[in-house]
């Protein structure tokens, strides 16, 4: 499988899942590992915020190298969930165990631990993509979405850390700057991707707001940029765009689509039944409680209702294709989705 298709998401899943029914005939080739479910911040548009999901814990070393060790040819690994990945001390053990056997691994994180001791093991891990979700322009705005104050921190340190890349002439990990679409922050944009290029950061994601028919904290409908597109919003989505065009700066959006095109609604009344995860990838908590996907503790309340299994207690072969899994699966390509999955292409990207 080639670098470029396990660089974009959409590409990568429908080349392994081109037929699909309950039974998944392939094993998983990519594995969510949610390291850790700690965090040091309490971002308005995170459930951790304000409810407790698990009780607070690292993946333990066993339980890592169990899961991973079931899927030897596992192609992509992505090392994040609901917490901050760089708070485990064991994250880069865990990065190089994975490289040493040819996988492609990145993870999400807050940028708040990146610091300039760090660079060099960070490195040395072979460590594919680092994602650093920032959410704002500039320090109030940050404070206000992210819970605390650490913006000049993170702009000051990851900005050192590429400028250690380019002294050193290395090219990974490929470091990317990630926004998450508010009504109160999308008319930064513009200046967003002026600070990443600051930084020396060359990719910037608009990410979309995930959120239940409940919400929480910013992560409601009011909040929400897709509901309806405004002609400001895209104005500034397409300032953006012009702005990175002279700066060497490219702007992306989750699910490998075009930003504007990404906070449109779906027109299809099922949009959930082109998703492709169930087939593709498993999630895993920092307990072993196997998950649909990383979307889903943020679209639905209550694990309960949607564990698919246990790798503490089941192999993944078991759980992959049980009968909690298989009538998920058929769920999914129904009129009735999952609980996770009912908005999914409405209220967030596939």
């Amino acid at each position: 499988m080639s670098t470029t298709m396990l660089h974009d998401p959409r590409r990568y899943f429908e080349a392994v899942t081109a037929e699909r029914h309950d039974v998944a005939e392939q094993p998983p080739v990519c594995l969510y590992l949610e390291v850790t479910n700690r965090c040091n911040l309490l971002c308005e548009t995170c459930p951790r915020t304000f409810e407790d999901l698990e009780p607070p814990a690292d993946m333990s070393w066993e339980l890592f190298t169990r899961i991973v060790d079931q899927v030897p040819n596992v192609a992509r690994v992505v090392l994040h969930g609901v917490g901050e990945p760089m708070l485990v001390k064991a994250l880069p053990r865990m990065i190089r165990y994975l490289k040493d056997r040819g996988t492609y691994v990145l993870f999400n994180t807050n940028g708040t631990l990146l610091q300039p001791k760090k660079f060099q093991e960070l490195i040395d891990t072979g460590l594919d993509e680092l994602r650093v979700s920032l959410d704002a322009a500039d320090r109030k705005s940050y404070a206000a979405i992210r819970g605390k104050d650490f913006f000049n921190r993170i702009v000051r340190d990851v900005g050192k850390f590429t400028a250690y890349q380019q002294q050193m002439e290395l090219t990974a990990p490929r470091v990317s700057l990630w926004l998450t679409g508010l009504k109160e922050t999308v008319d930064q944009l513009p200046d967003f991707v002026r600070l990443a290029a600051s930084m020396g950061i060359r990719e910037v994601h608009l990410q979309r707001l995930v959120f239940d028919a409940t919400g929480f904290g910013k992560a409601r409908s009011e909040h929400s940029l897709f509901e309806q597109t405004r002609a400001d919003e895209q104005a500034a989505i397409e300032a953006a765009t012009a702005i990175g065009a002279t700066l060497g700066v490219t702007l992306d959006a989750s699910g490998a689509t075009e930003p504007g095109l990404s906070l449109k609604r779906a027109a299809d009344d099922k949009p959930w039944a082109t998703c492709r995860r169930p087939w593709s990838l498993m999630y895993f908590t920092a307990h072993g409680r196997a998950l649909p996907c990383c979307i889903a503790p943020f679209s639905a309340r209550g694990y309960e209702n949607y564990t698919l299994g246990d790798a503490t207690q089941q192999t993944l072969r078991d759980i992959w294709n049980s009968p909690v899994y298989r009538g998920f699966r058929t769920s999914l390509l129904g009129e009735t989705p999952p609980l996770p999955c009912q908005n999914c292409g409405l209220r967030w990207s596939l």
